[in-house]
């Protein structure tokens, strides 16, 4: 039942957005900032230096007994949500 419902949404959500209509109604405007930038005095970058030592990890396989349950199916009706998107309209 959760998964119907997250179904359900995802689906709403999507047909929500492909209903869309758009119409850019102003033009947009960006003006980026100037800088002027003087250097004062010459860099030097020194990294530090690391040894490590890793773990060393093995993964193997083995075979166990376990004790596994089955599931049973059978079908059932029930009500689900029915979904209509009705696009925008153009003027």
């Amino acid at each position: 039942m959760k998964n119907l419902i997250a179904i359900t949404a995802v689906s709403l959500a999507v047909a929500g957005l492909a209903a869309c209509d758009v119409k850019k109604t102003q033009e947009g405007n960006v003006t980026m900032p100037k800088y002027e930038v003087e250097k004062t005095q010459e860099g030097n970058v020194t990294l530090p230096k690391y040894d490590v030592k890793t773990p060393e990890v093995n993964v193997t396989t083995e075979q166990k007994t376990v004790t596994v349950p089955t599931v049973k199916t059978e079908e059932k009706v029930i009500e689900v949500p029915k979904v209509e998107v009705i696009p925008a309209s153009r003027p």
